[in-house]
């Protein structure tokens, strides 16, 4: 298949185009490169996927662009005739869009109207996009299912990735474009975003410095490795959402409808107290942290859990990394990437 992988130079985006690549899918990767994190990360991920691409038989081109400029998406979709859109690309972090909201508007929004719009004319067979657990906002019924309503969402990111399920549902009802959404809880792993915890933590720990943890460390949290998401993402992308013939309009299912789109969490479906990640970290690192215990962030969720089962049934979707095993994998990337400190 030819495959469009929107933000491949960020942190999924990369591991799911070089899954592709290595199954010799061709890949059309597009991204802005912006500073919200350091750009050199970034290039480093970029030609690790031109490397990748000369390993295999799988195509491979790079357009450094934004896609809230729509003369960029339309000239990547005149230019190439895909079988299947992953949009990965958004502004993320949760405590950024407290301060920078319009960034998260033309990134979240614009962007995705103008990937949406695109598909639509281009008659894609399939658009999957990246949601987020923080769409359930003040729900505390756990495990979060997507079958339940997720209308509360606790800060404007989290609004934003909502916004595009919703504007996904309407193209899907219009036009019989079918889109899969899926909704991440937190992901980690090599090539990590400096921004994440688990890099900052690494940082500190390595630099003798103390590491934060708010809501006095009893978060918990689905973490999830990097390379079982890229194959959820990719075996979700795989199977076009399709839709539901029991969908009932008096009591609607909030992850189907009668148009050929839905939503998925894709998780671990297994919380782990922030404390007991920390200590996995502690010891792959061999060095004790430095623990300041802080009150809870605006705007932080206290918990997530995955309820998985949709993906599972509907994709055969099972992770399969302990937060042991995932965290020694980042650990053993990081040192090799910065070299040991």
């Amino acid at each position: 298949m030819k495959v469009l992988v929107t933000g491949a130079a960020g942190f999924i985006g990369y591991h799911v185009a070089r899954r592709l690549l290595e199954r010799g899918d061709e890949v059309v990767g597009i991204d802005s490169i912006n500073d919200y994190y350091d750009p050199q990360i970034k290039q480093a991920r970029l030609r690790l996927l031109a490397e990748a691409s000369r390993g295999t038989n799988a195509g491979y081109h790079f357009i450094h662009g934004n896609l809230a400029d729509h003369s960029v998406v339309d000239g990547c979709f005149a230019d190439h005739a895909f079988d299947r859109v992953i949009h990965l690309a958004a502004q993320a972090g949760v405590r950024y869009s407290l301060e920078n909201p319009r960034t998260y508007v033309e990134s979240n929004i614009v962007a995705f109207t103008n990937i949406l719009e695109a598909c639509r004319s281009s008659r894609v067979g399939h658009l999957t996009y990246a949601s987020t657990s923080s769409v359930y906002g003040a729900n505390t019924d756990m495990p979060f299912s997507e079958h339940r309503p997720a209308d509360h969402p606790l800060q404007f990111y989290a609004a934003t990735k909502r916004a595009n399920e919703l504007m996904a549902h309407s193209y899907s009802h219009l036009f019989g474009l079918p889109t899969t959404g899926l909704r991440f809880f937190t992901v980690y792993g090599p090539w990590g975003r400096p921004d994440m915890a688990l890099f900052l933590f690494t940082r500190s720990i390595l630099a003798g410095e103390p590491i934060k943890l708010f809501n006095n460390g009893n978060h918990t949290r689905d973490f999830t490795y990097v390379e079982d998401i890229a194959e959820g993402v990719i075996r979700a992308s795989a199977s076009p959402a399709a839709a539901n013939p029991a969908w009932d309009s008096s009591h609607p299912d909030p992850a189907t409808s009668s148009a050929p789109w839905r939503i998925f969490n894709i998780g671990n479906n297994n919380p782990v107290k922030l404390t007991a990640y920390v200590e996995a970290l502690e010891s792959a690192l061999g060095r004790k942290a430095v623990i300041q215990l802080l009150p809870l962030q605006a705007g932080d969720v206290p918990d997530t859990f995955a309820d998985t089962s949709a993906l599972q049934a509907a994709v055969g979707y099972r992770p399969r990394t302990s937060v042991t095993e995932g965290v020694g994998r980042f650990v053993e990337w990081y040192q090799g990437y910065f070299g040991r400190r």
